[in-house]
């Protein structure tokens, strides 16, 4: 049942003095989804994956296997338990949705600001004179 234009009218005042008493809050609010911690958990995991395969590297480098396993494998495991649990709880809507947003916003603002510091920090001269 649609809602009345009286109350739709009270819905807009209450969503305006909302923007108005905290536009921070507000803005956070309005891009933050229900899928949000599982998908940085999820770059936690691979993050850490990444990590137990440098240390495994290193350690068989130096030759040392126990400690290969310990350093290398052992984390490798966890991110790999870690991953599986997170995309169990992402269940297939939330991995669409996070694969959407990721193809509407583009992959560099899926990762933050990070590029577009790294742009900024490389930037040519003659392009801060254009």
């Amino acid at each position: 049942m649609p809602l009345s234009e009286d109350e739709q009218r009270i819905l807009r005042e209450i969503e305006q003095q909302f923007y108005a008493t905290d536009p921070n809050f507000a803005r956070g609010v309005g891009t933050t989804s229900l899928y949000r911690h599982g998908l940085r958990r999820l770059k936690l995991a691979g993050l850490l994956f990444l990590l137990g395969v440098a240390l495994l590297v290193w350690t068989l480098v130096i030759g040392n296997y126990v400690l290969a396993f310990v350093l290398g494998a052992g984390p490798m495991f966890g991110a790999a338990l870690l991953f599986e649990s997170n995309v169990r709880k992402l269940g297939r809507a939330g991995i669409q949705q996070v694969t959407a947003s990721v193809k509407a916003a583009g992959l560099r603002d899926a990762f933050g600001s990070a590029g577009k510091k790294a742009r900024e920090r490389f930037r040519r001269d003659d392009e801060d004179q254009q």
